[in-house]
């Protein structure tokens, strides 16, 4: 048929066929040097970001920043436990509408890797599972066990026939390149045996047997079958290989930071570190990195788990816990992004040929068939500057730093050389007050009569609840004669309670008799202490409190929680009586729970106005008050300082737990160069760990918000305020170039380029202006953004020229060189420019008035 032939209706027809073709053609695929997507080795820069951590209003927000970021990639748990709470009941709304959330990736222009587990940990109540999945008959978690095989079988059916019927998965035209089954299960499948590693490879059969059109992943999976990629989790992956040399080599978790737990300080990693981890991954062949996490986001209800998981879930991410930049560390990694992009020809082509610079430099050169060069200049060393010779080049090497030069001549990023600002974000009080506090008191002299249940012993305390609640008591009573001798001489006899619980409170006789609390490291509670005990009949009642179920560990759905025993009164007369076998009576939750008064503002619940709340301060208290939406567009939180421990709830959604517990922990150690771990770089030691509460502003309406609070143990509610996270000022800190005679004029692709001296950028929030400078020092300056202190050398011109260009500005740049400070105040040494200055709507000061901090 000839072309002319054809009409207009048919060769659109035509056409529109080919597209599809080839859109339903479109493959993704794998060798052992990237994952290929249409035909194209891809170097792929991922983050993880957990949709249920944040609200369908934010994750617009996110995922633009994250692809600003440089990122390629959003990878997702996908959380069984919220999807399905009870059997073949399925809830994919609001926090939970996974396919939105993909969609929205999508819009953006992203990848996505669909991390299906179905078992997840990420510091999440039980792992991901659902309590009820502990109740199937003859269930085993995790290993070859057919009720459980056919739960997991079920349920990632389900999320993968969703998907495909959405069109997600790429091959369809969706953004999905990649899925995990599985999650860390390597330690598992050494423990348990043949049974494991069975139960491991019907998992990946399972999984490819899907035919979702897209590769599968195990992470820190080494006997991972074919085709399953087996990937690595850590802080550092450099040394990992695939289990095959066809395989490429991906990095699921770069963990940029850690979690945080109640009475831990907040762990922090430098970028200077992470981004160092990032490039020595990618220098020895790597070609999929994910960032957990990018964006960790918030722990609401009774999500965490672990337990002991703090509400936030900062992790210490470029984007922090309310969705905001975190300087240096976003800006930083996305000039690393950026300078891994230019080397993608080269890496994706070949192997690299490694180069001794010295005893501990190293350059990994890559080439491809095509004329690209890329070479990654790394100086293991962790004290000493390093000049090496590389390409004809004098080049200055930091220590634990790792500079990447695109065309193997011009080192466009060096890992410890951080050219962004940084940002302090400061919680700052809002126009809105909480106001006509109200209160509920629970019903501490909880009789037989209102139990759930009553028999002999104690039992596991999930066991009852199914964790329809954090609460559950054990009542019990103990009959005194008046002969006792304890009543006449005034010796109190002592209460002994051992709890796998992970908070415990006792009452007697309706009043707080004491309270204990166990820790991530040692579960087990032991409460002993004296109490008072009256003739006749007294009531002993036991409130055991959960901190979020159990989430690792083998066959952890058989750990038991709650008052276990043994519980001895000890000093009666005819020696201890152990209650341990008792008749104890059982009630779940709270009266306050039953009758809904955190979510239905017309329950039957009698609220007394709380005129004298702050002096009362009693256990087991429910607090109420009214706010309005505070005026701006900053993300909001509760300041929580006041309080002691219980939960939050503002128009019925669930806040969370909250706890003023204490950290514990070093925080004197921080340095970037060497192997990062938690116990390094730790902030918040003797304050609350975590005092500040996110409010979604989406939650919120103009007026008339409520505000409820339940607390254990009796804080004060009128002290409790309405904050706004907001940058009130930024810093920079970047080192001087060190130029060589052959550094006045480089060359770029046989190009010469003229040598151009970096710059400090400083730029506030829009609508915000530089109105100070706090501190300012060309030489040697220490510390960090907010402690900033002069060091042995100092240019006394420093805070002139900063003020000089940026008072008054948005943004300002300075070029960092010694005739811009009149002149090199120490001759010899490696300098930086150091300044931190003050944002805020108007100028706080004129250039001419504001002298230089002291």
């Amino acid at each position: 048929m000839e072309i002319n032939s054809i009409s207009k209706p048919t060769l659109l027809f035509m056409i529109t066929c080919i597209l599809c073709c080839q859109l339903i053609s479109s493959t993704v695929t794998y060798d052992g040097k990237a994952i290929v997507i249409n035909g194209r080795r891809r170097i792929l820069i991922s983050g993880s970001i957990h949709y249920p951590r944040s609200t369908p209003e934010m994750w617009e927000g996110i995922i633009m920043k994250a692809k600003e970021g440089g990122l390629d990639v959003i990878e997702t748990y996908v959380f069984w436990n919220v999807h399905e709470p009870s059997p073949g009941n399925y809830n994919f709304e609001g926090r939970y509408n996974l396919v939105r959330f993909i969609k929205t990736v999508q819009k953006a222009g992203l990848y996505v890797h669909l991390r299906i587990g179905p078992y997840v940990c990420a510091e999440w109540n039980f792992g991901g599972f659902p309590v009820w999945l502990k109740y199937v008959p003859g269930i085993s978690f995790r290993t070859d066990n057919e009720p459980f095989k056919r739960a997991m079988k079920r349920f990632t059916e389900k999320i993968v026939n969703m998907m495909k019927y959405e069109k997600l998965f790429e091959p369809q035209g969706g953004p999905i390149i990649l899925s995990q089954i599985e999650n860390e299960y390597g330690v598992l499948d050494k423990k348990f045996g043949a049974a494991g590693y069975k139960y491991m490879t019907w998992a990946a059969e399972m999984a490819v047997g899907l035919r979702t059109g897209v590769p599968w992943s195990m992470c820190k999976q080494d006997d991972a079958p074919d085709p399953i990629i087996n990937t690595c989790n850590g802080f550092y992956c450099d040394a990992f290989k695939p289990n095959k040399p066809y395989k490429p080599t991906m990095w699921t978790e770069a963990w940029t930071g850690w979690f945080t737990e109640f009475g831990g300080a907040i762990h922090k990693r430098p970028v200077q570190d992470l981004a160092f981890a990032v490039a020595r991954f990618i220098q020895k062949g790597g070609s999929f990195v994910n960032y957990y996490m990018y964006h960790g986001g918030t722990n609401f209800g009774r999500s965490a788990g672990g337990p002991f998981i703090t509400t936030s879930y900062d992790y210490d991410a470029p984007l922090d816990e309310y969705g905001l930049i975190r300087q240096p560390k976003y800006g930083h990694l996305t000039e690393l992004h950026k300078a891994i992009k230019k080397c993608e020809p080269a890496l994706v082509s070949g192997v690299p040929t490694v180069l001794s610079l010295g005893p501990h430099q190293q350059a990994h050169v890559y080439h491809s068939e095509f004329g690209h060069c890329a070479a990654f200049l790394s100086n293991y060393d962790t004290t000493n500057v390093t000049r090496v010779m590389f390409n004809k080049r004098h080049h200055t090497l930091l220590p634990w730093s790792i500079s990447i030069l695109p065309d193997c001549n011009n080192i466009v990023f060096n890992t410890a050389k951080i050219g962004v600002q940084s940002t302090r974000m400061t919680m700052l009080p809002t126009n809105s007050q909480l106001f006509s506090w109200q209160t509920y008191s629970e019903e501490l002299t909880t009789s037989v009569e209102d139990s759930a249940f009553t028999m002999f012993g104690l039992l596991d305390q999930v066991n009852v609840t199914r964790d329809a609640s954090d609460y559950l008591w054990y009542i019990t009573s103990v009959d005194v004669g008046p002969s006792e001798s304890f009543l006449h001489s005034g010796e109190h006899p002592k209460l002994l309670v051992q709890s796998m619980g992970h908070a415990l409170h006792v009452f007697i006789n309706g009043q707080l008799a004491g309270s204990a609390f166990g820790t991530r490291e040692n579960r087990r509670i032991r409460y002993t202490n004296k109490i008072k005990l009256r003739p006749g009949s007294n009531r002993i009642a036991l409130l055991s409190v959960a901190m979020g179920l159990s989430n690792i560990g083998g066959h952890y759905e058989s750990w038991e929680t709650g008052v276990l025993g043994p519980v001895v009164l000890y000093g009666l007369d005819h020696g201890k009586l152990d209650l341990t076998h008792a008749k104890w009576s059982y009630q779940v939750g709270l009266k306050g729970e039953a009758m809904d008064v955190s979510t239905n503002d017309m329950s039957s619940v009698e609220w007394v106005q709380g005129s004298l709340i702050a002096q009362n301060k009693q256990p087991l208290t429910w607090h109420k008050a009214y706010f309005n939406e505070p005026s701006g567009n900053e993300p909001l939180a509760l300041d929580m300082h006041s309080m002691q421990k219980g939960q939050v709830w503002i128009n019925g959604q669930s806040i969370g737990r909250y706890w003023t517990a204490y950290a514990t922990g070093d925080c004197k150690r921080c340095h970037y160069n060497g192997n990062y771990r938690p116990t390094k770089c730790q902030v918040g030691c003797g304050r609350p760990t975590q005092r500040w509460y996110h409010v979604p502003r989406s939650w919120l309406k103009p007026t008339g918000n409520i505000l409820v609070l339940f607390e254990e143990l009796g804080g004060d509610p009128t002290r409790v305020s309405l904050t706004k996270r907001s940058m009130t000022s930024v810093c920079a800190d970047m080192f001087e170039h060190h130029p060589t005679s052959k550094d006045q004029h480089t060359e770029s692709y046989g190009k010469t380029q003229p040598f151009r001296r970096p710059k400090i950028h400083l730029q506030c929030s829009p609508g915000l202006f530089i109105s100070a400078i706090k501190f300012a020092s060309f030489g040697t300056p220490i510390g960090t953004c907010g402690t900033f202190k002069k060091g042995t050398c100092h240019a006394r011109a420093s805070y002139g020229v900063i003020s000089k260009r940026c008072i008054g500005k948005e943004r300002c740049a300075v070029t960092i060189s010694n005739s811009n400070f009149g002149q090199d105040p120490c001759p010899n040494t490696l300098k930086r420019l150091t300044v931190e200055a003050v944002c805020a709507p108007t100028l706080r000061d004129s250039p001419e008035h504001t002298k230089q901090p002291s």
